[in-house]
């Protein structure tokens, strides 16, 4: 069987099994402490599930190689002091800051995508829901999720904490990133939990649901993990103990439908009770 195919094979059954534990997790959860009451078969779950399977196989096989090329010249750019400096690093220092480094270029690149409005259109897909669920993290086009994470994990590489060496290898922006994705669908999921004090150092589902807002507080949190750079930045909002009333896209927010994918936009419905 050639390797590209067994490759294939392997991706689909790691995302099948992933979906999987995720579902066990956060449907029970969503259930027990919603924020919103509502059904987990909605419309538009058969297209997420499509969104969740493409973004797992695209973004992959298209960064590989970039990622690999950016990793490879930093070797070859970064002094041999400092390469030997990172390697010798403990390997849960190198995670926390490969995090750190990560999460700006990941908070630039989700901002650069609301900012320019042809990359609007692409990240516009991930605003349309009226309703929010952890499902919701994946419904996006591959555009976004690879212009996002190339901008992340490229600052990873350079800063040479993806490259091979004893006891890191390429482990280390795995890890980010699987804690980045993790993270990405617990603060997308439809849970009335709090962080308390942590809520300032750590993104929280209420502090990502404002971004998904209907008004103008989509231009607020662009950080998935760290809310830091968005205090550093100024696009903080975290209102209280308060909740979004509405989630989707202003009208005068809407994208061109050619690019911006509206077939599986589910009808708007009031929240069955107060979120605040």
């Amino acid at each position: 069987m050639p390797t590209a195919l067994i490759h294939l094979i392997q991706t689909a059954a790691s995302l099948t099994l992933w979906l999987f534990l995720l579902a066990i997790i956060f449907v029970p959860l969503e259930w027990l402490f919603s924020v919103n009451r509502q059904s987990t078969l909605r419309a538009g779950l058969a297209a997420d599930l499509g969104f969740y399977f493409m973004n797992g196989f695209i973004p992959t096989f298209v960064l590989a190689f970039p990622l690999g090329v950016i990793a490879a010249t930093g070797r070859q750019l970064l002094p041999d002091g400092y390469q030997l400096w990172v390697i010798g690093l403990p390997i849960w220092l190198q995670i926390i800051a490969a995090l750190i480094i990560g999460e700006f270029g990941f908070y630039w690149g989700h901002r650069i995508m609301h900012r320019v409005p042809w990359l609007w259109k692409f990240h516009a897909t991930h605003h349309q829901p009226v309703r929010m669920d952890w499902l919701i993290n994946t419904r996006a086009h591959p555009i976004d999720i690879i212009f996002t994470r190339m901008l992340g994990l490229s600052l990873v590489a350079i800063a040479g904490l993806g490259s091979p060496g004893s006891g890191s290898g390429s482990l280390v922006p795995v890890i980010v990133l699987l804690i980045g994705t993790f993270w990405a669908f617990f603060i997308h999921s439809n849970l009335k939990v709090g962080l308390g004090w942590f809520e300032h150092v750590l993104s929280s589902p209420r502090f990502h649901h404002w971004h998904h807002s209907r008004d103008d507080h989509p231009n607020h949190n662009f950080a998935s993990v760290l809310p830091v750079y968005d205090r550093i930045f100024g696009t903080h909002y975290l209102p209280g103990k308060q909740w979004p009333p509405s989630y989707g896209i202003a009208a005068e927010n809407e994208p061109d439908a050619l690019i911006a994918t509206r077939y599986d936009r589910p009808v708007a419905e009031p929240p069955a009770r107060d979120p605040a």
